[in-house]
């Protein structure tokens, strides 16, 4: 959320100065517990409520006269439009993961005061005058659960960080290659990159990569994104993949491009995603890309990218085996691929995403 405010904000200073006169509204953390006790995870975690439920909305309640419109990056700051007029406010919605155990308590079991939260969170969310979703997908989910009447929502893709493209970095080239050491000869790098919840089914990336390592054993997981949680650490260890892990910290963009540049293959094994942004950085970057056989996956990476049904391990194995094959027995279909990637990346710009936000402002103040 961001790197879609910071892309935004920015596109907009550069493209549309001379129609709009943007203003990041993102005041900072107010620490109490925390200022007690600043490694507890716990009283992290009640200070960032108090702060989005509380000292938020608080702040943002004396300044609605300042602007003409607002636009909330992150539908999961909904509760916002309860303090925000909603009929000059727009909301940007990334998935639905934040409204899942109201419109799915059954897989997303909650508590009563979790889900009395969201549902507040939702309400407010609602109230926008517009919705822009990343994807068709989430338009469609949207659609199908009735949140939002289909006249108010708009489809608006999110666009590729500058630094992703095939053009060398030598000081983040020469970083990313400090990061993942030197392997073992004729080492095989897979990428992924992203969190490690449960849709991004990691589950399934260790396994394939367990199958994979006997017929290729100098196979390798490149991870960014943060660290495993503790079952997957397990997962890890029963499969004896510890030696065949890189976990990375948080990268710079510029890093991570260059990361994405040495990566062999980029895997995205979701089994939902809002829009799947790794998938066009991965092709920006010249990396062919393995991913969930999902509508949103194949609205995002097109003709460009390789499919396989989403938790089937075996198919993970031998999609990625036949990949490498590809690589080494047919360089031309392999640099036809790679060029296909970068083609299908290039219809995805953060300069075309701010146009189109504009037209929605324009909407909105029209209307």
């Amino acid at each position: 959320m961001d790197l879609v405010a910071e892309m935004l904000f920015r596109s907009l200073q550069r493209d549309h100065a001379d129609s709009f006169a943007a203003t990041l509204l993102a005041p900072s953390m107010r620490r109490r517990l925390t200022r007690v006790a600043s490694e507890s995870r716990h009283f992290f975690n009640a200070d960032r409520l108090l702060n989005r439920f509380w000292d938020y909305q608080r702040w943002l309640r004396s300044r609605t006269q300042e602007f003409d419109l607002f636009h909330v990056i992150d539908h999961s700051y909904g509760q916002l439009l309860h303090h925000l007029p909603p009929a000059r406010t727009i909301v940007t919605c990334h998935d639905l993961d934040t409204f899942r155990s109201l419109i799915d308590p059954q897989a997303e079991p909650r508590s009563r005061l979790f889900q009395k939260m969201m549902r507040n969170v939702l309400s407010g969310f609602q109230k926008a005058a517009l919705v822009a979703c990343d994807s068709e997908a989430t338009r469609d989910e949207l659609l199908a659960h009735k949140l939002i009447a289909p006249e108010r929502l708009r489809v608006v893709p999110l666009g590729v960080h500058p630094s992703c493209s095939l053009e060398a970095n030598p000081a983040a080239d020469s970083e990313a290659r400090r990061y993942l050491g030197e392997g073992p000869e004729n080492s095989i790098n897979l990428l992924h990159v992203g969190s490690t919840i449960k849709r991004k089914r990691i589950d399934v990336l260790l396994e394939t990569l367990a199958g994979l390592r006997k017929e290729f054993p100098q196979a390798c997981l490149i991870r960014v994104g943060g660290p495993f949680t503790p079952a997957q650490v397990d997962q890890a260890r029963r499969l004896d993949l510890e030696n065949a892990i890189v976990v990375l910290p948080h990268l710079s963009r510029e890093v991570l491009a260059a990361v994405y540049r040495q990566a062999d293959l980029v895997l995205q094994p979701s089994d939902a995603e809002g829009f799947g942004l790794p998938v066009i950085e991965a092709m920006a970057c010249g990396t062919p890309v393995i991913a969930s056989d999902l509508p949103v996956l194949r609205e995002v990476g097109g003709e460009a990218a390789s499919y396989v049904p989403v938790s089937e391990v075996p198919a993970w194995t031998e999609a990625i085996n036949w990949l490498l094959q590809e690589r080494e027995q047919q360089p031309e279909k392999w640099a036809a691929r790679k060029a296909a990637g970068i083609t299908q990346a290039a219809k995805f710009s953060w300069a075309e995403y701010a146009r189109k936000m504009v037209g929605l402002y324009d909407e909105v103040l029209a209307g």
